[in-house]
């Protein structure tokens, strides 16, 4: 087999057997040879693992070290992120029970999405996205699939490092006791998140081993969970109609009316119409939904990293540690939606922590929380940088060996475009709905659809066969759900309607 063939593919399943029906057993004195230069896989993954002594070759002849544990870590924190601040303005737009559903039902096409890439893998050892694209498709294949990572995984970076431009200056003027904001460079957003960047997020990009992350998601974790327990909390804290002035900043000049300076609060009947939940709504706003919903579920990408490290690797161990994640950030989504929703209702601004502030800007629960928030989201941005360095590092550099100066050099780049990004984006929804409504969908639907029904052979399931059946019709899924929302959008947009979080 030609040495740019061995590149692209490896002929070793998770079992440390040979694919039956694609490709002829290697021998031994071939496995040998792979296991004793490893430069023969993925560039990226040299030095990335430990290498198996005296055992057989697990996935890509390297042995995981990743226990469970620090795997579904790891891969919760890479579905979690700034998503879960702005579902509370989804609930707003949707109401509960179609919020519910489509949640649920987002959370469930993931699950088996994930389903069809571990099961796409175990067919050909292939452990990288780009990759299982490159065996269905060829070159176009994995260009598709590297571009998709690429521009999500941006995406996700761009929405947490906004969370820093916006809410760390707050922090900081909070702690030093400041009603006004000043023009001092340390109350500069722009300023405050280069800073972050460099100081703390590039030093953990750096890492070549995700596996080393697990202990600071955890961490990143135990944050959100803070976050969580203090909207639950705030719930029951925060009267209804917001009694301040401040409640119009929101951009829902409903709840009070200000006349000559004074705060005039509505009467009983329009109280208890603004303190009234909505079950289902559909408004110029629902298009928004579903991109950040799918936007917040997204977590194909680090799959097969995470696989590749993980001990003892299995299709279905992974899959465990897959549904767990999921099932575990489906509740705390739903959970922070729900009581961020019934806290504000519709005042509820597209970034839930800036709602909170106009209540009480002072708030000492409302300051650790969002010192948790900006921890939890730097942690994050580490794991999401990790695949799109390795989608440049397939596009560009496959045939290159692990070098420390490129190494350094893309994830400088990386942080240096996005930084950029961050300082001219208008709002953190424009980024959720355009990323979300185009690479969000090939990732979860298309792709992994498509690249199942092209590797998994014909002598084991037909063409007509249910599952290939179902992997077209979950193509088909995305790609209406990704021209509908672009389509929603882009009319939105032309339409001229004010842009949830414009406000800001």
């Amino acid at each position: 087999m030609e040495t740019s063939l061995q590149t692209e593919m490896v002929e070793l399943v998770p079992n440390g057997k040979p694919s039956e029906g694609l490709l002829p057993a290697s021998s031994p004195a071939a496995v040998h040879q792979r296991a004793e230069d490893p430069g023969q896989g993925c560039t990226e993954g040299k030095g990335f693992l430990q290498k198996s002594s005296g055992k057989e070759p697990h996935f890509t002849d390297f042995e995981g070290k990743t226990s469970f544990g620090m795997s579904v870590f790891n891969l919760s924190n890479a579905i979690m992120g700034s998503g879960i601040l702005g579902l509370a303005y989804a609930m707003a737009n949707t109401g509960i029970i179609l919020f519910l559903f489509l949640l649920t039902a987002v959370a469930l096409l993931s699950s088996y999405s994930i389903h069809l890439l571990l099961k796409s893998s175990g067919i050909v050892g292939i452990r990288a996205y780009e990759q299982l694209g490159y065996r269905a498709f060829g070159t176009p294949g994995k260009l598709a699939a590297a571009l998709a990572i690429t521009l999500q995984n941006i995406g996700a970076m761009s929405s947490y490092l906004y969370i820093i431009k916006s809410e760390l200056p707050l922090v900081i003027q909070t702690f030093l006791n400041m009603e006004d904001k000043t023009s001092d460079w340390y109350l500069n957003g722009n300023y405050l998140v280069i800073l972050v960047s460099v100081t703390v997020i590039l030093p953990l990009a750096l890492m070549r081993q995700l596996g080393y992350l697990g202990y600071s998601s955890g961490f990143s974790l135990s944050c959100m969970v803070f976050f969580l327990i203090a909207v639950i909390y705030k719930k029951f804290q925060v009267p209804c109609p917001l009694p301040l002035s401040s409640a119009n900043v929101t951009g829902n000049f409903s709840h009070v009316d200000v006349i000559e300076g004074k705060v005039h609060l509505p009467g009983e009947a329009e109280a208890a119409a603004l303190c009234t939940p909505s079950y289902f709504t559909l408004n110029s706003q629902t298009a928004y939904t579903i991109p950040i919903m799918a936007f917040a579920f997204v977590c194909h990408p680090e799959v097969l990293p995470i696989y590749t490290e993980l001990k003892d690797p299995s299709k279905k161990k992974m899959q465990h540690i897959s549904n767990l994640s999921i099932s575990v950030m489906y509740v705390m989504y739903f959970l922070a939606a729900l009581f961020g929703y019934l806290t504000f209702y519709d005042a509820v601004e597209s970034e839930l922590l800036h709602t909170y502030s106009k209540v009480d800007p002072f708030d000492v629960l409302i300051l650790c929380v969002r010192v948790a928030v900006l921890t939890a989201v730097t942690l994050t941005v580490p794991i999401v940088l990790f695949p799109v360095r390795r989608a440049i590092q397939q596009m560009l550099f496959q045939d290159q060996e692990f070098n420390w100066l490129r190494h350094i050099l893309i994830a400088t780049g990386l942080l240096t475009c996005i930084n950029l990004l961050v300082i001219f984006a208008p709002n953190i929804l424009g980024i959720f709905g355009v990323i979300g409504a185009t690479s969000a969908p090939c990732l979860i639907f298309i792709f992994p659809a498509v690249f199942y029904f092209r590797i998994m052979p014909t002598e084991k399931e037909p063409v007509r066969s249910t599952p290939k059946i179902l992997a077209l019709c979950f193509a088909l899924l995305g790609l209406l759900l990704m021209t509908m929302s672009l389509s929603f959008i882009i009319i939105d947009w032309v339409s001229g309607t004010k842009q949830p979080g414009g406000n800001h």
